[in-house]
């Protein structure tokens, strides 16, 4: 396409159609830390925004559209969020914000902490409480078995402990 039928109003806002986060549609419930997190996540990207508000080169606008884009996704996760106080969760029982140890049949001993979708992060053994994972977990106690479907084949998993942050007398293992 020749230059001659392009506007240069048009080259200024080539790049910056930015889309929407996707929220998700399940129950967003989130740990006190896990709200503590979208709110600095929030906060910090406040701050960045305002360090913006006065250059408005076409990076910048882009910087500042992806940046209202997440604040408007984090706002509404905090304005959705169903905070569970650990401390108020039955110790006998593994629900959502359970802390989880359990061992597999070669005896390797796993943790698990059952968070919210935003607050997941595998490399910190937190796992969303919608993952297959948690789903067999979710509703067990200490001793029960469940099954662990990883990429890599089954695996059966022993429950050794369920502790709760803020509760007293974490189980310890059952060896």
């Amino acid at each position: 396409m020749s230059r001659a039928f392009i506007k240069e109003n048009d080259l200024e806002h080539a790049g910056i159609d930015i889309p929407e986060r996707p929220i998700s549609l399940e129950i967003n419930y989130v740990t006190p830390n896990g709200h503590n997190q979208l709110k600095s996540i929030q906060d910090n990207l406040f701050k960045k925004l305002q360090s913006y508000n006065r250059d408005e080169t076409t990076n910048i606008k882009q910087k500042k559209l992806r940046i209202e884009r997440d604040l408007r996704y984090y706002s509404s996760r905090i304005k959705s969020a169903v905070l569970i106080d650990p401390s108020s969760q039955n110790p006998e029982i593994i629900l959502f914000s359970a802390n989880v140890e359990v061992q597999t049949t070669d005896n390797k001993k796993h943790k698990f902490e059952i968070v919210g979708e935003d607050e997941a992060d595998i490399k910190e053994n937190k796992i969303s409480y919608v993952s297959p994972l948690a789903k067999s977990l979710i509703g067990n106690k200490i001793n029960d078995e469940v099954t662990w479907n990883k990429p890599s084949g089954m695996e059966i998993l022993v429950i050794t402990n369920i502790y709760y942050c803020g509760q007293q007398n974490p189980q310890s293992f059952i060896n």
